[in-house]
């Protein structure tokens, strides 16, 4: 088990495994102006399964591939089933918007993933649209659909809340909880870098502590349930409820102490801290001499890992945004 500088576990890697995205919504990515990685740059599935490898040998057990997208990853499945033979790996699960989940569900869940986080913002077709702009409703209901079929349980969905965009759809988002056994969890908008995201993030941000006030109003009081000190989310159970409603607050109330995550970010890079620009690249030194090399440079990433964001100092993020980080 790697120890960082501070004494917390780092046990979790989460792998971004391209920096697409088929929507656009408007807290994670612009309409406008996207470069992206052309395919040479990003890792193959036998480097990633490589440095997954060198992790596991490193102590590290909880793994969670993201994007962009990752579903645009054509790879995924032979991405997903060689993750799902390496013996070590404690658990695989993968961040998505669900829109590909119909085709993609039942495969993925042969070849080893064990778990989803879908993406839904809103239940209103026309409000959806407006928050993720390229999304429609019927498809990551389709989505959510075909995951539970494939047994990718429990499933979790996860919702950015915006003002003005879908503050008001809080209530009806988690009352989803009580007659499914889902697990809702809502997160707080991080500002990345500059533009049209990190203005939406920072003019129009909710707290959770606005979120879960609005849904007690409307619901009845939220029962804290037991959790882990490394979970980013603190979690609830409504009145009578099969499911949990979960709150994500790296703003409000940050939970950088005990945080046990690295990031892997599609172009071969250790991003040390979600809201901090730090990172070290392993592609070169993988590609060049193997994965003997990247065990040196996570040892020395994990090293590395400051503290926490520095957001309540104005200090953001310049390098990166969202789509290119997978959260």
């Amino acid at each position: 088990m790697l120890l960082d500088q501070y004494q917390r576990a780092i046990n979790y890697l989460r792998i971004s495994v391209i920096d697409r995205c088929n929507l656009r919504c408007v807290y994670c990515m612009p309409l406008n102006g996207l470069q992206f990685l052309p395919r040479q740059d990003l890792l193959t599935p036998g480097e990633i399964a490589a440095v997954v490898q060198v992790a596991v040998a490193a102590g590290f057990r909880k793994f969670r591939l993201t994007g962009g997208e990752p579903t645009l990853r054509p790879d995924l499945v032979d991405i997903v089933g060689r993750l799902g033979r390496i013996e070590g790996v404690g658990d695989l699960a993968m961040t998505t918007n669900g829109i590909l989940l119909p085709e993609l569900a039942a495969p993925l869940a042969k070849a080893g993933l064990k778990r989803v986080n879908i993406h839904l913002d809103t239940l209103h077709s026309e409000r959806l649209e407006r928050v993720m702009r390229w999304g429609k409703l019927n498809d990551i209901q389709k989505g959510i659909e075909a995951a539970e079929q494939a047994g990718l349980i429990p499933i979790k969905l996860n919702a950015v809340i915006a003002r003005g965009y879908n503050d008001a759809d809080v209530a009806e988002l988690a009352a989803l909880t009580i007659e499914r056994d889902w697990h809702f969890r809502f997160i707080e908008m991080m500002p990345f870098g500059i533009g049209e995201c990190a203005t939406v993030a920072r003019e129009q941000y909710v707290s959770n502590d606005e979120v879960r006030a609005r849904i007690e109003r409307q619901l009845g009081t939220l029962t804290p349930l037991p959790g882990t000190p490394s979970d980013e989310a603190v979690n609830f159970r409504l009145p009578n409820a099969r499911g949990v409603v979960g709150f994500i607050s790296p703003v409000s109330a940050p939970y950088c102490g005990s945080c046990n995550r690295m990031r892997l970010t599609a172009d071969g890079k250790f991003h040390l801290c979600l809201l901090n620009d730090d990172e070290m690249d392993i592609k070169a030194q993988l590609r060049k001499h193997g994965p003997d090399a990247v065990r040196a440079i996570l040892v020395k990433a994990v090293q590395q890992k400051p503290m926490g964001h520095r957001l309540h100092e104005g200090v953001f993020t310049q390098n990166r945004r969202m789509f290119q980080i997978g959260g």
